[in-house]
């Protein structure tokens, strides 16, 4: 996948929560019922395991079954990316040897940042393995990040590193100076549910990583992509009020969306795995009311 074509992968691409059976099993159905729901609603590519999908308690097979079930259902159709992230450097490269085997578009992978000779030698590694693109995870929940003079070297310097996922405090500046580094050939794509979407399209960001919601966001990418700002920001002030809650921890975020799912009957449960924090009563009943809200906002969209 050349570096044009990648420039040319603008939108939504879905993290995919991983459903669950009632007997903790991985629900296969399930999962095929979210990527065809998600083709249907106009995503550009889906990124498979990520947080988002509890991967860490997931174990090898689970992973491998999950992206396979994804690789298949999508038939070539938008690019998938294989989740590569894993605790040590030796697990990251297994992982990314396996990804490419299976056959995803591109490998993603969060890498712990020390310092610059020991982040550009772990890049090159998962290079070294030869995906088809490679997309970095640029992680930091208190600060923010990988340096960019770093990025946009390693950008320069590695053939296959095309693209970044941006996930830190001070996520608009960040974009833009990445944007203005790397001469606009970085493709950069928000994550953290995007509650920054409108200043980053502003802003010239390419692509947006939400785990639901796909007829909303699809829609606001799609009405800014042709000049309708005041619309894309109208609907996104009406999506608000559903990323407050669900943005308070990536745990709430895996209960209210998994919720949201099995209410729209894609999945059949909407079990998490534990460890994670608790969703209580107060939670829930939070979470209905703004789940009517969200599928009211689904089904105008999908009219639209």
């Amino acid at each position: 996948m050349t570096e044009k074509t990648l420039l040319h992968m603008p939108g939504i691409i879905t993290v995919l929560n991983t459903p669950f059976t009632d007997d903790d099993s991985i629900d296969i159905d399930g999962l095929r019922n979210h990527v065809s729901y998600a083709l249907d609603a106009g995503v550009a590519g889906f990124l498979v395991p990520a947080m988002a999908a509890e991967v860490g308690k997931l174990s090898a097979m689970e992973r491998e079954t999950m992206v396979r079930t994804v690789l298949e259902t999508v038939g070539g159709r938008v690019p998938v990316i294989g989740g590569a992230s894993a605790p040590t450097a030796e697990e990251r490269l297994n992982t990314a040897w396996e990804l490419i085997e299976l056959g995803c578009d591109g490998i993603l992978v969060s890498i712990p940042y020390e310092t610059e000779v020991q982040y550009a030698k772990d890049v090159q590694a998962i290079a070294d393995q030869r995906p088809p693109f490679l997309m970095l995870q640029d992680w930091d929940a208190t600060g923010s990040g990988v340096p960019v003079p770093l990025i946009a070297r390693l950008f320069d310097e590695v053939e296959s590193f095309r693209c970044l996922k941006v996930e830190v405090v001070n996520a608009g500046v960040k974009y833009s100076a990445l944007l203005e580094a790397t001469k606009g050939r970085l493709h950069v794509s928000g994550g953290w549910a995007v509650m920054q979407m409108v200043e980053a399209l502003d802003r010239g960001v390419h692509a947006f990583m939400p785990t639901g919601l796909h007829e909303v966001y699809a829609r606001i990418f799609a009405w800014y992509q042709v000049g309708r700002r005041d619309d894309a920001r109208a609907l996104f002030s009406r999506l608000l009020p559903v990323l407050a809650f669900s943005n308070q921890h990536l745990d709430i975020s895996i209960h209210f969306f998994k919720r949201l799912l099995h209410r729209q009957g894609i999945y059949a449960t909407d079990r998490a795995r534990p460890p994670i924090l608790p969703f209580d009563a107060h939670h829930e009943r939070v979470a209905d009311e703004l789940i009517k809200h969200a599928m009211r906002l689904m089904r105008e969209c999908a009219k639209a």
